[in-house]
């Protein structure tokens, strides 16, 4: 087996930024615990969960929280809640890498169904290769609407320049 290039494995540590994600605006809890290594911590706002079956039961909760927030329209239709993720900070460190990237949100429920802005903050990511692919091995969710949850005075990405 051939070492994978910087540039694969950035693409492959995207991707997983990417399906995370998806897998969370969908409410797909299986599909986002899968993306954590078996001894993956989720910490975040409403907790912390360490390994895949507690982050599937998080995911669970989180998708009957954003469901009291944000309720189905008139017509039983669910409203689209989506993240996005933007300036990724990726440093990857053989089979380990350290990231930092900002999120933000939008749901459409102005009139119309328009979008309006939700909340923001940042990641503070762990990953390592599992089996050959991409995992979390720790995500932190920074969340500038929280008070304890804000971010510090230090630049993130100092942090994750260190192996």
């Amino acid at each position: 087996m051939t070492a994978s290039s910087y540039a694969e494995d950035r693409a492959a540590i995207e991707q997983l930024e990417a399906e995370y994600l998806f897998a969370m605006d969908w409410g797909d809890a299986e599909a986002y615990a899968a993306l954590f290594a078996p001894d993956g911590v989720l910490e975040w706002a409403r907790g912390r969960a360490v390994g895949p079956a507690e982050i599937c039961e998080e995911a669970k909760r989180f998708k009957t929280f954003i469901k009291q927030i944000y309720p189905d329209d008139e017509s039983g239709k669910p409203v689209a809640l989506r993240h996005f993720i933007t300036n990724p900070a990726i440093f990857i460190h053989g089979e380990r890498a350290k990231a930092r990237a900002y999120w933000f949100e939008f749901v459409n429920t102005a009139p119309g169904g328009m979008p309006v802005a939700g909340s923001y903050g940042h990641y503070e990511d762990e990953m390592r290769k599992v089996d050959g692919q991409w995992k979390f091995v720790y995500r932190r969710i920074f969340n500038e609407q929280i008070d304890d949850r804000r971010a510090g005075a230090e630049n993130p990405v100092r942090s994750a320049r260190v192996p």
